[in-house]
């Protein structure tokens, strides 16, 4: 086999041309998918995120349950010992021990109102955030519906060209070995260049089948002659003959 270097200017172009045809099936594949892949990606990092949430929540809910425990046992504490001081005063001997035993009584009375805010205050808190994660379990399940459509649809689509991408991802790598190695980084560089990944491109209509720019007369004169390498002057897209383009046909 000769060398890609021997290879004459035409038979280049046909090497490059062919290469860029299975570089664009792939592309339409990957067009055809969409945003599908990233999007299903964000709705997984949504879910997590929402879940994390809800873990946060469950912790915080924990911490407040526990909280009221405390509290409310404390105020059993206060109301016995209340009790027990109201006992207290049917033996005391005199003013003195009565009043120390009835300030002992305010203070535990006070306390149990305390204890008695404490828990009401985190009683609401713990309202807010029982339905705070209730709102979120329920945006975990509106979220884990459109993932689940989501899926589906790039299961689909994956499973009816998968077999067709790796094929054509088999025929680019051959082909890139058929192209001139300086016109196959100019052709990879241009690739990367341009979002739809044309980097070859055939005259339509007296102009650039790129960038659309109109090409005179005798530079089309020369792109069909094949004996040099074209590039359009505004975008700087390999240029070939729509002879040469109907050619070569991807199999």
């Amino acid at each position: 086999m000769a060398n890609v270097k021997d290879f004459s200017v035409e038979e280049k172009l046909i090497a490059v041309l062919s290469l860029q045809k299975i570089d664009s099936k792939i592309d339409e594949i990957h067009t055809l998918k969409g945003e599908l892949p990233m999007e299903v990606k964000d709705l997984e990092d949504e879910i997590a995120g929402l879940q994390t949430r809800i873990n946060n929540i469950d912790t915080e809910i924990a911490t407040i349950n526990t909280f009221i425990d405390n509290k409310t046992e404390a105020k059993k504490e206060a109301e016995a010992l209340i009790k027990k001081y109201e006992k207290q005063q049917d033996n005391v001997k005199n003013n003195r021990e009565f009043e120390a035993i009835n300030k002992e009584m305010e203070m535990q009375e006070l306390e149990v109102r305390l204890n008695d805010k404490h828990i009401k205050d985190a009683t609401f808190d713990l309202r807010d955030r029982t339905n705070m994660r209730i709102k979120t379990q329920e945006k975990i399940t509106d979220v884990e519906e459109s993932l689940k459509v989501k899926r589906t649809e790039l299961e689909k689509i994956t499973i009816e060209t998968d077999k067709e991408e790796k094929i054509l991802s088999e025929k680019s790598a051959e082909a890139k070995e058929k192209v001139d190695p300086r016109l196959l980084t100019a052709y990879e560089r241009i690739r990367k260049s341009y979002r739809n990944g044309l980097a070859v491109v055939p005259v339509m209509r007296d102009s650039c089948g790129g960038c659309f720019n109109v090409i005179p007369p005798q530079r089309q004169s020369e792109i069909r002659q094949h004996k040099k390498i074209i590039v359009c002057e505004h975008c700087g897209r390999i240029v070939v003959d729509n002879d040469l383009n109907d050619k070569v046909n991807l199999k």
